[in-house]
């Protein structure tokens, strides 16, 4: 068995290529606009659909991420296996039409439903758009563009707030209003229109894109080889060592990142009195710019290592960026709000700069028929691990070790020694099993002749 290389080098191809990450892009900062807007509607939701607190958590966690997690592995999948393109596409057309319908529901159940769908929609979009990416890009440009694909998450998430907080405040607080084929609805649902129908239209232009010519595929006699899901896991964690260490330490990024993002700001209300609205906005802020230079610079370092012949470049961004996370624990000990707030620039600047780079090292190991399948449990053990136990890590921290919410300072200085500490350690071991897994690949690579 072989891997059949084709390389795409060619500045007219490159030039298309830079077109799709534009597109996808556009995709990624609507899919996270989608999945974000939620949280600055709660108080005009529950007040007008009489929900609790409860009910309210899982419309904002449980009905989307479990649907998210789960299809994600199914669709990655089907993506090694179908048209990546047509994927997405239809991925899009659910989630922003789901997104629409949420200005149109009547219930509770009818809400729970339509956010499941968003899940299942967005679902489709990383696992494929990565692999597309792999095989438009040579491998000494792949880390620079995974990395503007996932600039679309801090873009996006930073528009929602900023689309969240402009609407809501220009909308009516009492009252119903008359929409077009739904009818009367409540003012908030307005907002689910607004950013639901644009991401039909980025479908629609998605259908420019041409599926690309699958490089790096697993050959006998010059023909790909058809996997079975046993043979495709099979492949997978033959890279194991390599593959589960590089998936963990980008975990403890991302326990780190949401356990941040849903503390700070109740953070800085509790130890240096400043509203919470406030906190929000100062602390996105630094969010969005940090992380944006973050990500573009992990993956232009990325390239560059990897251009100057270090096999393990991608991974050794993953090592410094990390690292000043780990370094940076001190931030939430500062005397003062606004210094503790621009200290953390560092650590969020660090933070994001390995995820293209992780992602295009997991695309760079993997042969093409899994390489979407690959990227699927990748972003499961990232969520799992991430959204699941960073905000309740610091919550745990802060009831059962210090035994008081005033002590929250501390709670997150533990989050990045535990954290930082955890995923230091992973991403140094990840280095050597990472260089022999690029050997291997490449031993396979010269049997074609490629």
């Amino acid at each position: 068995m072989t891997i059949n290389d084709h390389k795409m080098t060619t500045n007219p191809s490159l030039r298309y290529a830079w077109y799709v990450v534009f597109l996808l892009t556009l995709a990624n900062i609507s899919s996270f606009i989608d999945r974000q807007i939620l949280s600055l509607l709660v108080k005009p939701i529950k007040h007008d659909l009489h929900l609790s607190d409860t009910q309210m958590s899982l419309l904002l966690g449980l009905s989307f991420a479990l649907f998210y997690t789960l299809f994600g592995v199914i669709i990655g999948r089907a993506a090694d296996r179908y048209s990546r393109r047509n994927i997405i596409i239809g991925g899009i057309a659910v989630w922003s039409l789901m997104t629409t319908l949420c200005g149109g529901i009547r219930s509770y159940g009818q809400f729970f439903l339509a956010r499941m769908g968003v899940g299942v929609g967005e679902a489709t979009l990383s696992p494929s758009a990565f692999s597309i990416l792999a095989d438009l890009f040579p491998k000494n440009r792949l880390a620079t563009a995974l990395s503007l694909f996932s600039m679309g998450v801090f873009l996006g998430s930073g528009l929602a707030t900023l689309i969240g907080s402009g609407i809501v405040a220009s909308l009516p607080t009492e009252g119903l209003v008359t929409v077009p084929v739904f009818g009367q609805v409540f003012p908030w649902q307005l907002i689910f229109l607004y950013i639901g129908i644009p991401g039909l239209v980025i479908a629609l232009l998605l259908f420019t894109v041409k599926e690309p010519a699958r490089k790096n595929t697993l050959q006998v006699d010059g023909q790909p080889v058809k996997l079975s899901l046993a043979e495709s896991f099979a492949i997978i964690f033959s890279y194991r060592k390599a593959y589960l260490l590089i998936c963990f330490a980008t975990a403890c990024q991302a326990l780190i990142n949401y356990g941040c993002n849903a503390w700070v700001p109740t953070f800085i209300n509790r130890t240096y009195g400043w509203e919470v609205p406030r906190a929000g906005a100062f602390y996105g802020g630094v969010v969005v710019v940090s992380s944006i230079l973050g990500v573009l610079f992990g993956g232009w370092y990325a390239d560059k290592l990897t251009r100057e012949g270090k096999t393990d470049g991608r991974l050794r961004v993953g090592v410094l960026g990390i690292a000043l996370a780990f370094a940076a624990f001190f931030t939430p000990l500062l005397p003062r709000a606004e210094w503790a707030l621009l200290a953390m620039s560092v650590p969020v600047f660090g933070l994001a700069c390995p995820f293209g780079a992780a992602t295009a090292a997991i695309q760079d190991i993997m042969p093409n028929q899994v390489r979407a399948l690959a990227s699927s449990i990748f972003l499961f053990i990232l969520n799992l691990i991430g959204i699941g136990l960073g905000p309740t890590s610091v919550a745990l921290f802060t009831d059962f070790v210090f035994k008081d919410e005033s002590q929250i300072r501390y709670s997150l200085v533990l989050l990045y020694l535990v954290g930082g500490g955890m995923g230091l350690l992973l991403s140094y071991l990840a280095l050597k099993p990472y260089r022999e897994a690029i050997a291997s690949r490449d031993r396979l690579t010269q049997l074609t002749g490629a």
